[in-house]
């Protein structure tokens, strides 16, 4: 059904690029109909075989026809997004006839100034954000306890050896006392890489890895679930909880989205934080939903992953109104939420205007949070 709806959806914006390029004075005078459709065309089947073919598919040319692919899928949406903009301030040409062309011939440019700036920052090294966080409860001798954690690695055809390398470095360097991934590690389209699945067990701390579920891990049927619960030194809270410390307490949940979706029903937040000891409870979920109900619960900590900040401006705007916790931290009923805007990216390895990001979380028994931003109740609700 995403496909579908994806495939739909680009198409209607070929068609429309296409068609408002066609009006641009210079497209007129330098660029043949048939050689504007038939270039429409080959662009439009690049995206398909990348998105149905080379997403489904291993090897280099899988690889390359997907990079291509989804790169040209994000061009398409800025080029629309530009090309609307500039519509709609002339009423599709009634206002300001004469002069409209030529400002879509601007918007072209400005789309394609966009993308390049976007794959640019998409293909940067994310960034070490560092947070300070006073954790009710956190015994005092636990003071400075360090967490690092990275999101929606989507490690696949577009993730090679050496990012994930890189990204292994920059969390070692960190020191971390704790590392967590929170969900999506794997694109899920196909079986991860054994390469891959060794760089990433060279993720090391005093208290452990530890992981919870995305709605990748849940894609394709393809047993991704039993390659992250075997991977030898990562321990999955699936739904459970861990005291790590005495007064310390790990929970996570898997994918909330996929459990929604699923129709299984039941309660996975209760499940993961029944019976858990007294002290200082963090609980990481792949989705920033029901933040208001887990801070009611006694939880001083929620890390979170699954939006990418949006990733593509300004595509952010309408990823928050489904999750309002789009990027960032923000304090929930007393209880402090950070939601990482994603270490890797999802589909187009592009980015506008925020580069992929690490999380460094430093806790505190005593002292002062870093500034929050404050939600209401119904804000921090799934819709």
């Amino acid at each position: 059904m995403f496909g579908t709806i994806l495939l739909t959806i680009i198409t209607v914006m070929h068609i429309y690029v296409f068609w408002r390029a066609s009006t641009v004075p210079f497209v007129k005078r330098h660029v043949s109909g048939k050689l504007l459709i038939g270039t429409g065309m080959v662009l439009w089947a690049v995206f398909f075989l990348g998105r149905f073919i080379g997403h489904g598919s291993t090897g280099t040319f899988a690889g390359t026809l997907e990079f291509l692919g989804m790169n040209w899928m994000a061009v398409v949406f800025l080029l629309t997004v530009s090309l609307l903009l500039v519509d709609i301030i002339t009423m599709f040409g009634f206002v300001l006839p004469r002069m409209a062309p030529v400002l879509r011939g601007c918007a072209l440019a400005a789309g394609a100034a966009l993308s390049v700036v976007a794959l640019v920052q998409g293909l940067r090294p994310p960034v070490i954000q560092n947070y300070d966080v006073n954790l009710s409860n956190l015994p005092p001798e636990m003071d400075g306890t360090v967490i690092v954690a990275m999101s929606d690695l989507h490690i696949g055809t577009l993730i090679s050896r050496q990012w994930l390398e890189a990204r292994v470095v920059q969390v070692q360097d960190q020191k971390p006392d704790l590392v967590v991934l929170l969900g999506d590690i794997f694109e899920g389209h196909d079986r991860p890489d054994e390469e891959l699945i060794a760089v990433l067990g060279r993720l090391s701390a005093p208290m452990g890895v530890w992981a919870v579920l995305g709605n990748h891990e849940f894609h394709g049927r393809n047993n991704t679930n039993a390659s992250l619960i075997n991977y030898d030194g990562l321990r999955v809270l699936n739904n459970s909880w861990t005291e790590v410390r005495p007064s310390l307490v790990l929970a996570g949940v898997e994918d909330l989205t996929a459990n929604h979706r699923s129709g299984q029903g039941g309660d996975p937040i209760s499940k993961a934080l029944a019976e858990r000891p007294p002290g200082a409870t963090i609980l990481f979920s792949h989705t920033p939903w029901y933040a208001d109900r887990i801070a009611h619960d006694g939880v001083g900590l929620m890390l979170s992953g699954h939006t990418h900040g949006g990733q593509i401006w300004p595509f952010g705007y309408l990823v928050q109104r489904i999750y309002p916790l789009l990027g960032g931290r923000y304090k929930v009923d007393g209880m402090t939420v950070i939601v990482c805007r994603g270490t890797g990216t999802w589909g187009p390895r592009m980015r506008l205007w925020h580069p992929g990001e690490i999380l460094r979380v430093t806790l505190h028994a005593k002292g002062k949070s870093g500034t929050t931003s404050h939600l209401s109740n119904k804000q921090a609700l799934s819709p």
